[in-house]
């Protein structure tokens, strides 16, 4: 069986679990990155994972890493860190700058980032369609003024938010952000957040793997349920010590 190429203006992926288990997780590859295939993939549970001469290549993972907002856990030292450190979690006050710090994070095991240009240029256009969003942790320098420290962004379809990527310039700034972005979403309605991988740092905060096939049904749902409230650019939380 071959690696199924994706036609442009086609945006309809093969079986995705089937495929995957062929091919390590591997389901297509495509030469584009549009908008419409973006949003269609990530509704299947499908993301882009790099690219290489021209071509994108389409992933999913079984099981997969998901977290349950209400199931949010925060453990004794970072519960301490939130009640004693000065912050400000924001979202989507500067999306391209989270977009562009994450690919600048060192990667071991890698060369390079899968974040290039292009890859920011396609997440920023669905950030101007309200799928995309960011959300930044801002700690104050040595002078008290206000840096952004660490933050993540990902793609909200529906009552979902796949979660793309994080970065921290400071310590603790990435579990900050994350630790009250949680919250944040679920009071917008989202219902469950992908994870992607499975990584000890998730499964501190209460991450659980479940089956391609679960994960797709709990798609089929979510997806197509408006949001309780809109995610806009604001102040998501804030503590001044």
């Amino acid at each position: 069986m071959q690696i199924p190429y994706l036609p442009p203006n086609d945006y309809t992926f093969p079986n995705a679990a089937r495929l995957a288990a062929e091919y390590d997780g591997l389901v297509g590859v495509s030469g584009d990155l549009d908008v419409g295939r973006l949003l269609s993939a990530y509704r299947q549970g499908i993301f882009p994972w790099f690219s290489e001469n021209g071509l994108y290549y389409w992933f999913t993972t079984d099981p997969r890493t998901v977290l349950l907002p209400e199931k949010l856990h925060i453990g004794r030292s970072l519960a301490k860190t939130l009640r004693n450190k000065s912050y400000r979690v924001t979202v989507n006050t500067c999306f391209s700058d989270v977009v562009a710090a994450c690919s600048a994070v060192p990667r071991p095991g890698q060369d390079g980032t899968w974040i290039t240009p292009d890859f920011q240029t396609a997440y920023g256009r669905l950030h101007r369609l309200g799928h995309a969003h960011s959300f930044e942790c801002r700690l104050p320098d040595e002078a008290g003024e206000w840096r952004l420290a660490g933050g993540f962004y990902g793609v909200q379809i529906g009552r979902v938010f796949y979660g793309e990527s994080m970065f921290a310039r400071m310590p603790d700034a990435s579990k900050i952000a994350f630790a009250c972005a949680v919250p944040f979403l679920a009071r917008c309605g989202v219902g469950l957040i992908d994870c992607q991988q499975d990584t000890h740092h998730l499964q501190r905060f209460g991450s659980e793997t479940v089956g391609l096939s679960a994960f797709q049904t709990a798609l089929e749902r979510l997806n197509g349920l408006p949001l309780l409230q809109p995610i806009e650019s604001g102040v998501v939380a804030e503590n001044m010590a």
